[in-house]
């Protein structure tokens, strides 16, 4: 029997029957055909609390790497760490301005990537939010 996988370990059936049976169906669909590596560098750059707490302070607006080291306890050399892992993963920009460089969120890759894995994990949201959607345009055009 080929049993289907979420990831490398856990095998679909062991979830049992029911809601989440089919959810852990989804999920490993997803996880073994449309996960990306480019969307995997989104949810490895997200798995951290220091990146998440830069992309939150670069909603803002634009930040140079010295404000942004200024914002933790940390190295500066570890920022810069955490900075190339949100660049490498698409979720920040780098512009280069004399001896400074600034950083700002591309919020867009975020929400398609965050969107791309509920829409597989959570396909009834997709349904409500099209149906909200339209209530919403409905009443306002009342």
């Amino acid at each position: 029997m080929n049993a289907r996988r979420i990831g490398p370990l856990v095998p679909v059936e062991s979830f049992g029957a029911g809601p989440s049976d089919e959810l852990a169906s989804y999920l490993a669909l997803w996880l073994d055909s449309d996960m990306t590596d480019e969307q995997t560098g989104v949810f490895r750059a997200l798995a951290d609390p220091t990146r998440r707490q830069i992309l939150q302070d670069l909603r803002e607006g634009e930040l140079s790497a010295g404000e942004i080291v200024a914002r933790f306890k940390i190295s500066g050399p570890s920022i810069s760490r955490h900075l190339t892992v949100l660049k490498a993963a698409g979720l920040v920009t780098e512009r280069r301005e004399a001896n400074r460089v600034y950083y700002s969120l591309v919020a867009e890759r975020l929400a398609v990537s965050v969107g791309n894995f509920l829409s597989v994990v959570c396909p009834e949201q997709v349904v409500l939010r099209h149906k909200r959607g339209k209530t919403t345009r409905t009443r306002a055009e009342q």
